[in-house]
């Protein structure tokens, strides 16, 4: 039973030798080829709030509609 146990802990250690060496590859240690400038930072912010709010707001404004609603 015991080489069982030996077994599965040997092919997870590999697994796990596995996925760190292949993260370590995709590590670049080069700047960007293109600069991102500050207007394109606060545009994709923007976009990226307003994502997350609008439909947290939506949710939040009809709150009092789904208080009314009679359950079936």
């Amino acid at each position: 039973m015991s080489s069982i146990f030996r077994r599965a802990a040997l092919t997870r250690l590999l697994f796990m030798k596995t996925v760190q060496q292949n993260q370590r590859e995709t590590i670049y240690s080069k700047p960007p080829k293109e600069k991102i400038s500050p207007e394109q930072s606060a545009f994709a912010l923007c976009v990226f709030g307003a994502a997350l709010l609008v439909p947290a707001g939506w949710i939040l404004y009809h709150v009092p509609e789904y208080r009314q609603r009679s359950t079936p």
